[in-house]
């Protein structure tokens, strides 16, 4: 047995890894369906504007990004994404959500919302923080 440590590894490394641990989890898990869902706004021009990309996995809503333009923030268009997603959410079964937020990101916004913080993760990815928060549909 050689165990190496490797600085700067190749994606199919990484994939293999990846892949490997995703086979372990799916024998194991009650719940054998992960799929993606996205919310966008495009402009008069075709270009994405605004939107959120999730995933929805048993009972969880897992949202992973929320972005809105900058030309376009304070229009209550994040809380219009944000609730599109979690309907869309809830119509696939979803109880809980799920995401996370940096400090300079969104947090009071979340927490507007009903989003409550679970745990901060201080010091990341040194001074600042990160914040996982969740909310019961």
């Amino acid at each position: 047995m050689n165990i190496e440590v490797i600085d700067d590894p190749e994606s199919s490394l990484i994939d293999y890894l990846d892949q490997k641990i995703s086979e372990f989890n799916w024998a194991n898990w009650e719940v054998n369906e992960r799929k993606h869902l996205a919310v966008q706004i495009k402009n008069k021009q075709g270009d994405i504007i605004a939107g959120s990309v999730a995933r929805t996995f048993g009972d969880w809503l897992l949202i992973n990004t929320l972005w809105v333009d900058e030309s376009l923030r304070g229009q209550n268009i994040g809380s219009q994404i944000l609730a599109q997603i979690e309907k869309a959410g809830q119509a696939r079964g979803c109880k809980k959500c799920l995401l996370d937020t940096l400090n300079f990101q969104a947090m009071p916004f979340y927490q507007k919302h009903g989003y409550q913080v679970e745990w901060v993760q201080q010091g990341y990815p040194k001074t600042g923080c990160k914040y996982f928060m969740s909310k019961a549909f």
